[in-house]
């Protein structure tokens, strides 16, 4: 006999979740053309800009600095065959000067550390001991690997630096820019926030022609965007408004527009538009999934819904509770849209086995839980990590995103399928924060250990003293993110590894200063307005 499906039956946990803040104010856009209008302004000064790039009437330093602006302003998509033969010249130029640019004006600290941060982030093994200049430069240091204690050094100087110049006698552009570069650094951020933020900052620079005419692309292009992606949200709204998930299943979350905020970080271009639209779905369902572990399903339930996942077989959920039910179907039919889709593409026969296992792994993964949960146990620090790569819910992010952006070939998704050290890395920055941020509500109700729970009982630490060990620990996995990055030892292509790396970068955001910006979605409001309600407004 199969138990009602009502949360509040006495029999369910629940969790109180606040409702959706956004209700179908994106419905709107659901009618609208996805073709990103044909702009003859932008397409103009789009091949002014690349001949700009590719010239040789800038110093290096001042192309350095260009190309800087050009990635921060979220436009570097336009101009990447431009930039990487940019970056190839002025490599080439250092490395036969013996790591010294050729010319004076351009040995400065600045200059160094760009140097430093474009050829190291685009995977040139520059060499940390070359440039005395790093000791002060913050954002440089980020990308340090393990073992340079040069960069670990120049990250608490520059840090303690920086922050005492706040408080001195700078412009309120340069004291703002200076407080939101060390409340995150750049390359933690979400490119696109990253994008927006920079292009406020970067009007008040440089007046030349050509700075002025990348400025306005880059607004000009922002917009463009941003019409593109409130109609793939305006689909999205109506795919789930049709569905009635709400009603169906009323004891989870509804997040739709803060779950198209994950996809919206991986990749914004508009070739990625079919992928953000299914790897939202996806999101969701993910959602549906971890709250039907977390608050709903007995384990009786759970160990049964899970072995239909495993055999993926709709039959077996019969004896489950309705809800439960429409949960499978969700799985289904958003699996069988990126079949759909990579079939097209010619890519399923090797997409959809990494998919469909990366689910299973994951609803296994969420079973632990639940049986730690029943047993009241509390697992050590490093078995809870081990579970929390595929609890994380990251390798199935990545493996779909991948598989649907056509940025995967058969070899690059069975190097994911065996979690290498970047994706490890990744997911577990994902699952230590989300930890971090939601335990304290999670532990007013019955609810597994999370990691901080399983770090104080091992080590027999405070609180205080655990979110210390966890947050060195998401160093160390930053460290080995960028060393991934620098030696690529699978010859990974730098889209595939930017994409992996933009995942780590938007659990930094939604689960920044202890906040569960997901679940909690009136603190990701800010952002979503910047994002996808707001057009940047452009002088004429």
């Amino acid at each position: 006999m199969s138990i009602t499906a009502s949360p509040h039956d006495g029999t369910r946990r629940c969790a109180n979740f606040t409702p959706n803040i956004w209700g179908d104010k994106f419905l709107q856009y659901a009618s609208e053309s996805k073709e990103v209008d044909d702009n003859v302004e932008h397409n103009v000064q789009k091949e002014k800009l690349k001949m700009f790039i590719s010239s040789n009437d800038q110093s290096c330093s001042q192309k350095l600095k260009f190309i800087d602006w050009v990635q921060r302003l979220g436009v570097s998509y336009h101009f990447e065959h431009e930039i990487d033969g940019a970056l190839a010249k002025i490599h080439t130029m250092y490395t036969k000067n013996n790591n010294v640019i050729m010319q004076d004006g351009d040995n400065n600290l600045h200059s160094l550390a760009l140097l430093f941060w474009l050829l190291r982030q685009h995977g040139y093994p520059i060499s940390s001991e070359d440039v005395e200049g790093m000791l002060a430069l913050y954002e440089a240091a980020q990308l340090g690997v393990h073992g340079e204690k040069i960069l670990d050094e120049a990250l608490h100087f520059t840090y303690t630096h920086l922050k005492s110049l706040i408080d001195s006698q700078l412009s309120p552009c340069l004291k703002a820019h200076v407080s939101h570069c060390l409340s995150q650094p750049l390359q933690k951020r979400s490119r696109r926030l990253e994008a927006r933020h920079s292009m406020s900052f970067y009007q008040h620079q440089d007046p030349s022609q050509n700075h002025i005419m990348l400025l306005n692309f880059a607004k000009i292009d922002f917009n463009m965007l941003q019409h593109l992606h409130q109609i793939e949200l305006g689909t999205i709204t109506k795919w789930w408004k049709e569905s009635g998930l709400r009603r169906k299943v009323p004891y989870a979350r509804d997040r739709l527009v803060e779950a198209y905020f994950w996809p919206l970080a991986l990749s914004y271009e508009p070739q990625f538009s079919t992928a953000r639209m299914i790897a939202t779905k996806l999101v969701v369902t993910n959602c549906l999934l971890d709250d039907t572990y977390d608050v709903f399903g007995t384990l009786e339930e759970l160990e049964l819904f899970t072995e239909a996942i495993h055999r993926w077989d709709i039959s077996l959920t019969e004896s489950l509770p309705e809800c439960m039910k429409v949960v499978f179907e969700v799985v289904l039919q958003v699996c069988s849209e990126v079949e759909m889709v990579t079939t097209k593409e010619g890519t399923s026969i090797f997409v959809m086995p990494h998919v469909k296992q990366a689910v299973i792994n994951l609803v296994r993964a969420y079973l632990v839980e639940a049986k730690w949960c029943n047993e009241d146990y509390v697992p050590s620090y490093e078995e809870y990590k081990d579970n929390g790569v595929a609890s994380s819910t990251i390798p199935l992010h990545i493996t779909s995103f991948l598989g649907l952006g056509n940025l995967a070939t058969k070899d690059v998704l069975d190097w994911i399928a065996t979690n290498p050290r970047i994706v490890r890395a990744c997911s577990l920055i994902g699952r230590l924060m989300d930890d971090m941020a939601t335990h304290k509500f999670e532990q007013e109700r019955e609810h597994v250990a999370s990691g901080v729970e399983c770090c104080m009982r091992q080590y027999g630490v405070s609180e205080k003293e655990a979110y210390k060990i966890i947050n060195d620990d998401i160093k160390s996995c930053w460290k080995d993110i960028n060393e991934e990055c620098l030696n690529n030892p699978h010859d990974v292509s730098k889209s595939v590894l930017d994409c992996i790396v933009n995942m780590a970068r938007v659990c930094e955001v939604v689960y920044e200063n202890l906040q569960d910006r997901f679940t909690n979605g009136q603190s990701l409001k800010h952002y979503i307005v910047q994002l996808l309600l707001d057009p940047i407004q452009i002088q004429p």
